[in-house]
């Protein structure tokens, strides 16, 4: 017998109309009333009837997600909690990779109002002109790439920031940076103390992958045999640098301590566990989906909006060392 969206109502203790809110992603609603909403259609397992919404809303219900490649593991992580907040919202989501080719983005965005009601783009992407209509755009990751489009960005200073007095806490005055050239990292180790001028980059190039890490990482113990931190643009890059260092006999953290950046599950496994940035994935697809909700619902303003969502540093044995217990 099928649920009806009365039956989740009295489940819930709301109106039909708070209901139909919650499940189109509509702003401005208590979260106490999401919260029951989405338990009642947990518990009772309502499907919405997307056919009736779209013919009242004009909308389809679904959202495009576009992400150069899937075989990223942080990548991948972004997408799937990309999905969940979709699916919590009571929408769709198709993932549509881009490999990286600007055509393929703009056919993803081209099929706005018809295939998707609106697009997450993730990673930097050329300005997007019709960005703030009514087929609206959100960038993830962008780094404040797309200045006519909604954005949701991680702190990236104040992930500097702790990583750097994080070093200066445990002693470590000789970093090295692994990866593109980091801005806001030198800016962090200056006020930490550290002169960023002598802080040396090894730029892995397009593909920034654990193979890449461990290169990086034989070439700084060659070249600069008295680095005492790595600082990775990755988890990937520094799992990398991790299985070098250990090739290499160096002590980690005893010698050389190794920061990465994106939480990945393979990093509380790897030997020593490896000390990162969590740039909080659920919260950033959360932020994102809001965004796109009040768009498609018409209460955004008409200027684009710029979210920037807290980091944390997870701290573990490659700066800390193993717990003698």
């Amino acid at each position: 017998m099928r649920v009806t969206m009365r039956e989740v109502a009295d489940r819930a203790g709301v109106s039909i109309k708070t209901v139909s809110r919650v499940v189109n992603g509509e702003p401005h609603i208590r979260p106490e009333k999401v919260r029951r909403v989405h338990a009642a259609i947990d518990e009772l397992g309502w499907v919405p009837n997307r056919t009736a919404r779209a013919l009242r809303t004009g909308l389809v219900g679904v959202v495009g997600i576009a992400v150069t490649e899937l075989r990223r593991p942080y990548l991948a992580g972004l997408v799937e909690a990309l999905v969940t907040e979709a699916d919590r919202r009571g929408m769709l989501a198709a993932v549509e990779p881009t490999r990286g080719d600007p055509a393929r983005l703009e056919a993803v965005l081209a099929a706005r109002g018809k295939t998707f009601d609106g697009v997450v783009v993730i990673g930097p992407t050329a300005p997007v002109a019709d960005g703030l209509d009514d087929r609206p755009v959100v960038v993830v990751q962008g780094g404040s790439s797309d200045s006519t489009a909604d954005s949701v960005d991680e702190d990236v200073a104040e992930a500097a920031a702790l990583v750097a007095r994080h070093l200066a806490v445990m002693g470590r005055s000789r970093p090295a940076l692994l990866g593109a050239d980091q801005p806001q990292m030198r800016t962090a180790l200056a006020q930490s103390g550290i002169d960023p001028a002598a802080v040396p980059c090894v730029d892995l190039g397009e593909v920034a992958d654990r193979r890449a890490g461990a290169r990086a990482a034989a070439q700084l113990l060659e070249q600069h045999p008295d680095v005492d931190a790595l600082l990775c643009v990755n988890d990937e890059v520094a799992l990398g640098a991790l299985a070098a260092l250990v090739k290499h006999g160096v002590d980690v953290p005893g010698r050389v301590a190794a920061v990465g950046y994106g939480n990945l599950e393979d990093g509380r496994f790897s030997t020593p566990s490896l000390t990162t940035i969590d740039p909080g994935p659920a919260r950033l697809a959360r932020s994102a989906l809001e965004l796109l909700a009040d768009r498609l619902a018409g209460t955004a303003p008409r200027r684009p909006r710029a979210v920037v969502s807290p980091v944390e540093l997870v701290r573990r044995e490659s700066t800390l060392g193993r717990d003698p217990r």
